[in-house]
C-alpha cells in the first residue's frame, strides 16, 4: 500500500464532477486498484475513491488514476502543492476473523441459511466487494440475491455499512436487484427505522435455537392452556 499525506486539490470527473479544495490529505494507492482519499474527519469515509481495476499517471506536480477500462470515463486527478509523506508499505491480505458470538451466529447461519427465511440458499460465506465482504450471499427460492450482514447488535452503523455494500453489489447488473437482510439477536429500534426506511429486512436470531441447544418457546400452545 502506498500514503501520500500531501497538501493538493483533487478533482473527480465521470459520471458526475466534484472537487475538493486544497487542503492536506492522506491518498491511499492500494495494490488491488483502490484509490482513497482522506482527510482528518468524517470516520473510516473516504471523502473520494475509485474502485479497481485502476491505473496512476505520476507528472512531478500531480497525481492522476483513471479507470482501466478504456470506455470508462471515470478520473480523478490530483494537483501537488506540497508532499509531506510518501510511503510504500507490504501489506498482508489476511480475511478479518470474527471472534465470539458474532462468528458464532455467522457460521450458524451458514449452516441453516432457512433460518433467515423460507427457500434461502447460501451461496458463499465472505462474499468480497471492494469495501470489504459481506458475512453471508444467498439466494432465495426465485433465486434472487440477499446479501447478509450479522452482528450480535444491529445498530444505525450495520444499516450504513450493509447499504454501502449493497452499493457496491449492485453496480453488477446481474446482482442489480440484490436484496439487504441485516441478521442479528438484538436489532436497535433505530437501526430498524432506518432499515426498513432503506429496504432493508431485519431478523432476529436465536444463536441457541441454531445450535438446537434449547426449544423454541411455545407461544400459542402456553396460551391456549391458560384460556
Amino acid at each position: 500500500m502506498r500514503l501520500v499525506v500531501a497538501r493538493c486539490e483533487v478533482l473527480y470527473t465521470g459520471r458526475l464532477t466534484a472537487r475538493l479544495p486544497e487542503a492536506v490529505r492522506l491518498l491511499m494507492f492500494k495494490a488491488d486498484g483502490s484509490f482513497l482519499v482522506h482527510d482528518d474527519a468524517g470516520g473510516f469515509r473516504p471523502l473520494n475513491w475509485m474502485t479497481p481495476p485502476t491505473v496512476v499517471e505520476e507528472a512531478p506536480d500531480r497525481l492522476v488514476v483513471r479507470k482501466r477500462a478504456a470506455k470508462s470515463e471515470d478520473r480523478v486527478e490530483i494537483r501537488l502543492v506540497e508532499i509531506f509523506s510518501d510511503v510504500t508499505h507490504e501489506l498482508d491480505a489476511t480475511p478479518l476473523e470474527k471472534a465470539g458470538v458474532e462468528r458464532d451466529l455467522q457460521l450458524a447461519l451458514a449452516e441453516r441459511p432457512e433460518a433467515l427465511g423460507a427457500g434461502l440458499r447460501l451461496v458463499r460465506r465472505e462474499w468480497q466487494t471492494d469495501l470489504g465482504p459481506v458475512d453471508l450471499m444467498c439466494r432465495d427460492e426465485a433465486g434472487e440475491w440477499i446479501a447478509v450482514e450479522v452482528k450480535r447488535h444491529a445498530t444505525i452503523d450495520a444499516v450504513e455499512q450493509l447499504q454501502r455494500y449493497l452499493e457496491r453489489i449492485r453496480l453488477d447488473p446481474a446482482k442489480a436487484g440484490c436484496r439487504g437482510l441485516l441478521a442479528a439477536e438484538c436489532v436497535r429500534p433505530q437501526a430498524r427505522t432506518l432499515a426498513e426506511a432503506r429496504g432493508i429486512e431485519c431478523v432476529e436470531v436465536d444463536l441457541a435455537l441454531l445450535r438446537n441447544l434449547r426449544e423454541p418457546d411455545l407461544t400459542l400452545f402456553a396460551e391456549s392452556l391458560t384460556e
